[in-house]
């Protein structure tokens, strides 16, 4: 298990499971190694990568309606990028969806040298997307309460990922 100072990929795992995650939609990426070996072990979770970001909110929305539960693992860049995409599918559409964000750039700190952290919650808030911080495994049970947000109020909901998935590739 790791340090509690971190996010351990396998509590994260157990979050998934926990909240009945059946897909994780994601843009795969370098930072998310262990959480990808020990999603890709888990026989109860498809993995369906996607090309672009904006494709993750159309295809969570596609599960969504044919009953399933997915998750979008996505790095706050680029759901910035997708926001259109957000927007229409997500919104627009009513959907339930936890959005796993990687917060670059974020320092509990508050000195912020990347744009990207200083836009993020700017961003979720010009949306109306609540978002809930976990920096560590004793900040997990968050994420169970984005999942029961997102189902109450059907809707997208993020959890910010301060740590960076810290502990994911270590």
């Amino acid at each position: 298990m790791a340090d509690e100072a971190q996010l351990s990929p396998e509590t994260v795992l157990a979050q998934m499971k926990q909240n009945g995650v059946t897909h994780v939609v994601w843009l795969p990426d370098s930072e998310t190694n262990w959480l990808y070996t020990l999603m890709k072990a888990e026989p109860g979770l498809t993995l369906i990568a996607v090309a672009r970001e904006g494709l993750a909110f159309s295809t969570a929305a596609g599960l969504h309606t044919g009953g399933k539960v997915p998750i979008i693992l996505i790095q706050n860049t680029g759901m910035m990028e997708a926001g259109d995409s957000m927007r229409g599918w997500g919104l627009g559409l009513n959907i339930p969806v936890v959005m796993l964000v990687g917060y670059r750039g974020w320092t509990r700190h508050g000195v912020t040298k990347d744009t990207a952290a200083a836009y993020t919650e700017r961003f979720l808030n010009a949306f109306g997307i609540n978002y809930y911080l976990v920096e560590n495994d004793k900040d997990a049970p968050r994420i169970s309460a984005a999942f029961e947000e997102a189902r109450r109020n059907r809707r997208p909901v993020a959890v910010l990922v301060g740590d960076e998935y810290h502990g994911f590739n270590s």
